[in-house]
């Protein structure tokens, strides 16, 4: 008896075919036989191989007094100039890490989630809140522009002026948002919700370790954080603490509180056949091939490694001197030709963290995958409507700005995908499978009070 058989994968840049069968099947008798066709199971893991998609690896746990420390930085409006925001207004727990609002409300701003509103003679922020889910588990980028990075060393807008001792690219990130007049430092003349002058907006907004080091005084001023730094860095006294110490501390808390691979699609990866539904087998499958998603969304974290121009709808008040657009890489890579690129996110729980592109141009995940279907026609007739009233008159559709996206973003991208709506809820199911049901209701680790004594964002009390 003979017995032949093969599979060839031939893989693209931007789209995968696999074939099977290319061999055949000789019985004793003579008659050849078609070889049995490939189960789904075995043309999805074949696409695993292609696109690097392997088990995500145990999580190292930082000290925990470093993690209380970070816990306690993360919820405290201190860290901000007015004493009005934290991390956690933009990056709610409540919200998976990120918020509700398609751009975000900085310092100034009011209230919480959906109901947050803008200050007096305020504005949005230029971009979507990215949730922290799952941020310390290795992006090479950080920030929707990819202004902070870790390419064998951190490069950020800080250049030499950014301290040494930081332990991560998510500890560089966070040495940022305070330095950001929108975010949380405030502009010049504010006053805090005492009624005292703000003493960190009118440092000049390049002077970043004099912005930092000011932070810091507030931070040893206040005894409870004294205890923290003491514990979480045994033998570093007050007067060496930097902001550095309080990036390492904060990015340790995100790390230890964001992190969630557990999801069907992890124990998938890690060969447990019946972890996803059939709908979510289908619709991967079409992620990794007719639906070209894996050309971008690859790796462990289906994501987090590149940029590319998606022919996102443009709203907001933009940023720098490009205002009101935003051409997202362009501005931190001069003479590249990057226009309207953005970091490719990671989709692992994309599910919890709508409205999604860099500025929250769409609210479902059926619309993003609708989106891609036909780029230029949903472009082209994007429905302002669907944006929060506040921000409608901030979209930007006129035919020039429409035309310049277009012509940024990859001939392969423009091109329509033919998806069926079967297709499309295949899609989603399978998007849906990469949420780890742990991260569903992240309340338990907001603190009932911070050392500063200021309130707490959405405090649950013990």
């Amino acid at each position: 008896m003979i017995r032949q058989r093969c599979r060839v994968l031939a893989a693209g840049l931007l789209g995968v075919t696999l074939l099977s069968g290319c061999g055949s099947t000789m019985t004793d008798g003579g008659t050849t036989q078609p070889p049995p066709p490939l189960t789904l199971d075995d043309q999805l893991r074949a696409q695993f191989g292609i696109w690097g998609v392997v088990p995500i690896g145990a999580v190292t746990q930082p000290n925990a007094a470093l993690v209380e420390l970070g816990r306690s930085l993360f919820f405290d409006k201190v860290l901000s100039g007015n004493r009005d925001v934290a991390c956690a207004t933009c990056h709610s727990p409540l919200s998976h890490g990120a918020d509700v609002l398609s751009l975000s409300i900085g310092t100034g701003g009011t209230g919480d989630g959906a109901a947050r509103t803008l200050g007096a003679g305020r504005q949005f922020t230029p971009r979507n809140a990215p949730s922290l889910i799952n941020t310390g588990l290795g992006s090479f980028y950080i920030f929707w522009d990819g202004r902070v990075s870790d390419l064998g060393g951190f490069r950020t807008p800080a250049g030499a002026a950014l301290p040494g001792g930081l332990t991560s690219v998510l500890a560089a990130q966070a040495m940022f948002p305070v330095t950001n007049r929108n975010e949380m430092r405030g502009e010049v003349g504010d006053h805090d919700v005492f009624g005292n002058p703000n003493e960190l907006a009118p440092i000049d907004s390049a002077q970043y370790g004099a912005i930092w080091g000011a932070v810091m005084q507030r931070l040893v001023a206040i005894n409870g954080y004294v205890a923290k730094f003491n514990a979480a860095f045994p033998g570093v006294p007050a007067s060496s603490l930097g902001f550095q110490h309080a990036a390492n501390a904060i990015a340790a808390f995100e790390q230890t509180a964001f992190t969630f691979t557990s999801s069907p699609f992890d124990h998938y990866v890690a060969h447990d056949d019946r972890a996803m539904t059939t709908e979510a087998k289908q619709g991967a499958l079409l992620f990794f091939t007719k639906a070209r998603c894996s050309s971008c969304h690859f790796g462990p974290l289906l994501g987090g490694q590149s940029f590319a121009s998606a022919g996102v709808p443009q709203l907001g008040p933009g940023v720098g001197k490009d205002a009101p657009l935003d051409l997202g890489q362009d501005p931190q890579f001069q003479g590249q030709a990057q226009r309207f690129f953005f970091r490719v996110p990671s989709l692992r729980n994309v599910e919890l963290t709508a409205p999604y592109m860099h500025d929250g141009a769409f609210a479902t995940l059926e619309a993003v995958v609708r989106h891609y279907n036909k780029v230029e026609e949903t472009l082209r007739n994007y429905d302002a409507s669907q944006l929060d009233p506040r921000l409608r008159a901030q979209y930007r559709g006129d035919p020039a700005t429409i035309e310049a996206i277009l012509a940024a973003t990859s001939p392969i991208i423009r091109q329509p995908l033919g998806l069926s709506d079967t297709e499309i809820h295949q899609l989603v199911a399978f998007l849906q499978s990469l949420t780890d049901p742990a991260a569903r209701d992240l309340s338990s680790m907001i603190p009932a009070s911070v050392p500063s004594g200021l309130p707490v964002t959405a405090a649950i009390s013990p």
